[in-house]
């Protein structure tokens, strides 16, 4: 089979290590922004909140989160917007976009025991099952996600038996690894369907992710698997992939750059990508950090912050993941 296929079946198919609900964080395999301090989705309510305040959201536009694991960020964003615009968690409309039944009741369950009846939370499997006229779509580690095809010196890869041969001629797959320079590394799959769904799903709409990876392609591979806080790399010669298929997640560097050009090719606007500290800071996250100050006795304001250090510091996240914007306006 193609490597896509294989990555599909490791990730999203029946026995998939997302097909049903994951730990994340001290408990999981990985930590993510979100597990790692709640101003990752209390930074977001403030930007959302500019939104509104431009004139580019509308009051009772939709929020969405676009693989939402058990619901934490988007609570988070909840939670937030309660503190600063109650009266925006009453107007606005909160999707999220999850495939897996399982994982909508989770996330369901989640939202009802945080907020009773306050949120109302629509769930969809898909962005083709949307048609809004004003959103913002939030998406956190999504692209590195998408399986991908594996390429080396005009080669692509298949697996038999959990091994990998590079002997597939793939015209496709060459040309991107052309366009982006890669004599060898991943190409994503989806991005250009997943761009078109989007720009389709509303008339008007900002979109932000945040990722692992450069802009520009990295030169070699980056294919990792996560277990239980250990990062094993795919091709290590003794990696036992067999065990590890399914139960364990697998990964790979983000090229933004062909984030970017499927979202352009689909009419929708690139805003920007900058380093996630960068993003968080101009978004208001410090200043979130003096409201916790002012209001909060001074042992949970300096655990909030060494939590938020972890979010914004170059040697942690701050540097290593990255931001991307787009916006189609009406």
């Amino acid at each position: 089979m193609k490597f896509s296929e294989y990555m599909g079946e490791w990730l999203y198919g029946k026995e998939g290590y997302y097909a049903t609900y994951k730990n994340i964080g001290k408990e999981g395999d990985f930590y993510t922004a979100v597990s790692a301090s709640k101003f990752f989705g209390g930074t977001i309510a403030k930007h959302i909140i500019s939104l509104v305040d431009e004139g580019f959201l509308d009051k009772d536009g939709v929020v969405c989160e676009i693989g939402a694991h058990h619901g934490y960020f988007l609570a988070d964003v909840c939670e937030f917007l309660y503190t600063l615009r109650p009266e925006l968690l009453l107007s606005l409309r909160f999707v999220i976009i999850e495939r897996f039944d399982d994982l909508q009741r989770q996330q369901r369950d989640y939202f009802a025991e945080s907020f009773g009846d306050v949120v109302q939370l629509t769930h969809h499997k898909s962005l083709s099952e949307m048609e809004v006229k004003s959103a913002f779509f939030i998406a956190n580690e999504i692209f590195d996600a998408f399986p991908c095809e594996l390429y080396f010196k005009g080669h692509t890869a298949r697996v038999e038996g959990h091994q990998i041969n590079f002997d597939v001629e793939d015209e496709w797959v060459s040309e991107k690894a052309k366009k982006y320079h890669k004599e060898k590394g991943e190409i994503a799959v989806g991005y250009e369907e997943f761009a078109k769904e989007m720009a389709l799903s509303a008339e008007r709409f900002e979109f932000m992710s945040f990722d692992y990876g450069e802009l520009q392609a990295r030169p070699d591979f980056s294919l990792r698997i996560y277990a239980k806080h250990e990062v094993y790399p795919f091709f290590e010669d003794d990696l036992d992939r067999e065990v590890l298929f399914g139960t364990s997640d697998i990964t790979y560097d983000v090229t933004f750059e062909h984030v970017k050009d499927a979202y352009e090719e689909a009419g929708v606007k690139f805003i920007t990508c900058v380093p996630q500290m960068v993003a968080l800071v101009d978004m208001g996250i410090l200043e979130l950090l003096e409201m916790l100050q002012e209001n909060a006795d001074e042992k949970i304001y300096k655990q909030e912050l060494e939590k938020v250090k972890m979010l914004i510091m170059p040697n942690l996240m701050g540097e290593r993941f990255k931001m991307i914007k787009f916006r189609k306006n009406a």
